[in-house]
């Protein structure tokens, strides 16, 4: 009976020890088999109504977007670029953040050739341009435009979360003595209400740039109804820098938390179509023209981030934080 006092507190020393290792263990190795299991079985990717999808990726140089002199050739080849999607079955086309040299809105001649060749192919077209509310002072949004089939303005997507700095100035009354700095960025106001836009019968939604690296803007897209995720950038001014690999990477997460498939076009790249499992059904390379045409599916199934957001992140805080103060106390 005298030895099992030692016996006993080795035991639970043990525990304390190596307890809560062997909890996390099972916990990383049960959910490893579910995932394999889930993504082995593919379920979602034969779920839902499949489109073929054309992404435009037009390789536009930085320095010549803006150029009035090259306005012309610039669109001319996104129209010639989406004719080709179209023709190879694409029954939905992306080009990418701010694809037209011009404002849609503020260039009805231009704007009509757009809607024209919506009417024409019966596809439907997504295209970034920038946006003007008139106004004083007049406010001005990075927005994406959804042209329906019968050339008519579906809605229009203000993005919300604008680049500090690029896009907007923070505190710009602040920093009034920085005026070189905040007359060199573009004066951007921001959207407030997460469009959903109608393709196909289908609800589907957009993310502007970097706002597809917000989980949660995305999740309250996908409450609101959206089956299909598109982001559309212009990754250009990263040059041949390890970001558009990260961007994109960053952007395929969004797929697996929401279980839909997402399609992205970027004008310098990487563009392509990510499914529900995070797996990249078709991708092109940076700095190259390319026009991309896959298979999406507009999906309403759901997944425990969709429904529940970031509340495993919150408990492992709150649990993290209880372990703490329960090993100091121990120690003291």
């Amino acid at each position: 009976m005298v030895a099992l006092g030692p016996a006993r507190r080795s035991a639970g020393t043990w525990r304390l020890a190596y307890g809560p290792a062997v909890v996390m263990l099972a916990v990383v190795v049960g959910v490893a088999t579910w995932g394999s299991r889930r993504v082995a079985a593919s379920e979602w990717t034969r779920a839902g109504d499949a489109i073929r999808v054309g992404i435009v990726q037009g390789n536009v140089d930085q320095a010549e977007k803006w150029n009035p002199a090259r306005a012309d050739a610039i669109f001319q080849e996104y129209l010639r670029m989406t004719r080709e999607a179209i023709r190879e079955g694409a029954a939905f086309v992306l080009w990418p953040e701010s694809s037209t040299p011009f404002m849609f809105e503020e260039d009805p001649a231009r704007a009509e050739q757009i809607r024209r060749l919506a009417r024409e192919t019966r596809v439907p077209i997504l295209v970034g341009s920038d946006q003007v509310e008139r106004g004083t002072p007049p406010k001005y949004f990075n927005a994406a435009f959804l042209i329906r089939p019968d050339g008519s303005v579906g809605r229009a997507y203000r993005k919300m979360h604008l680049v500090p700095f690029g896009e907007y100035v923070p505190l710009k009354h602040i920093l009034f003595f920085a005026a070189p700095l905040v007359e060199a960025v573009s004066d951007f106001s921001a959207g407030d209400d997460a469009v959903l836009l109608p393709v196909a019968g289908h609800r589907i939604s957009t993310a502007i740039c970097y706002e597809i690296v917000y989980p949660d803007l995305v999740r309250g897209f996908v409450a609101g109804g959206s089956e299909l995720l598109t982001t559309i950038t212009n990754d250009a001014w990263y040059g041949r820098a390890s970001a558009p690999y990260q961007h994109f990477d960053q952007a395929s997460l969004r797929a697996i938390e929401e279980g839909r498939y997402l399609v992205r076009s970027a004008n310098t790249g990487i563009s392509g179509i990510v499914d529900p499992y995070g797996r990249v059904v078709k991708r092109t390379a940076i700095f190259e023209s390319a026009v991309l045409v896959g298979e999406a599916r507009f999906l309403r199934t759901s997944t425990f981030y969709a429904r529940h957001g970031d509340i495993v992140a919150y408990a492992a805080v709150v649990v993290t934080a209880a372990l703490l103060i329960a090993a100091r106390r121990r120690v003291e």
